[in-house]
């Protein structure tokens, strides 16, 4: 561990212990051009495995590879201590009957995955229904971890320019019509989570997708009501990673692109205090 660490700065109460971490997660975004070139996942799983925690493969990119790949894909995982996730498929078979996601939960445990995701936005199931499959993902002996997303109008943000008071402010375009109660979302994740989910998957699309744009009060109010250990949070790119850990410390579960994992590993090595300067080059916080 130690031969890792020995050129970071991380704090000793903010250092995350070793693999299996139930904070400071890294889950990482299977890189698509490695499904026929697995030679590119064994050097990222050589020269980073000890900053991955999980590999997801987005998109249902595990449904196009033969279940002999995948096994060799996720012996290899495991072997550095990576556990990997099914990424947001289990929607497409669900239109087939509840047998067939029956079906579906014993195909990923044959094959060795240690996670199913469950997209609620895809889905559109009843809240009982929802948790019914995670009881289902639980009782074969993986790990359950719902997806939700919050919709919200950018002209919901409050504006950063100045402006002298009374001045009319023209109203900024509605980019939605469908605003999600965050409220809702928050109780139907901690009922997931009562019944046996892992963690709570927050698509960061619309609330972090673009790091001059956070939703901090959405985001405050999810970890505040679920926990830091229990959620874990999409950046879409390394200034919303920036944000992250800068807000929240290196303990924040983070799902990123392969391409990320270095610089969100030197971000969490970092102390983001006032002085800092971004590693990442020009930072959207600090001029």
């Amino acid at each position: 561990m130690s031969a890792y660490y020995r050129w970071k700065s991380f704090d000793e109460d903010e250092d995350r212990p070793e693999k299996p971490r139930r904070f400071g997660v890294t889950e990482m975004r299977s890189p698509q051009y490695a499904l026929s070139n697995q030679k590119v996942l064994e050097d990222i799983f050589e020269s980073m495995g000890q900053f991955v925690d999980g590999l997801k493969f987005s998109g249902g990119s595990h449904s196009l590879m033969p279940k002999s790949f995948i096994k060799e894909v996720v012996k290899m995982a495991h072997q550095h201590d990576v556990y990997v996730s099914t990424g947001d498929w289990a929607e497409h078979l669900i239109r087939s009957g509840p047998s067939a996601f029956k079906e579906y939960i014993e195909d990923c445990k044959q094959v060795g995955f240690d996670t199913v995701e469950l997209n609620v936005g895809s889905l559109e199931i009843p809240e009982e229904t929802l948790l019914r499959y995670v009881r289902l993902i639980r009782s074969a002996g993986l790990k359950a971890k719902p997806q939700f997303a919050v919709k919200f109008n950018k002209s919901d943000i409050p504006t950063g320019q100045d402006r002298a008071f009374g001045a009319y402010v023209a109203p900024a375009p509605r980019s939605t019509e469908y605003v999600e109660d965050v409220n809702l979302l928050i109780r139907r994740a901690e009922r997931c989570l009562e019944a046996g989910a892992d963690m709570i998957m927050i698509d960061a699309d619309d609330v972090c997708k673009q790091a001059e744009s956070v939703r901090a009060d959405i985001i405050a109010k999810v970890i505040g009501r679920l926990g830091l250990e229990k959620t874990m949070f999409e950046a879409s790119n390394s200034r919303t990673s920036e944000w992250f850990i800068r807000q929240y410390g290196p303990k924040v579960n983070l799902f990123v692109d392969h391409s990320q994992v270095m610089d969100l590993e030197c971000l969490r090595g970092r102390n983001l205090g006032k002085n800092h300067k971004s590693v990442l080059g020009p930072s959207y916080f600090w001029p």
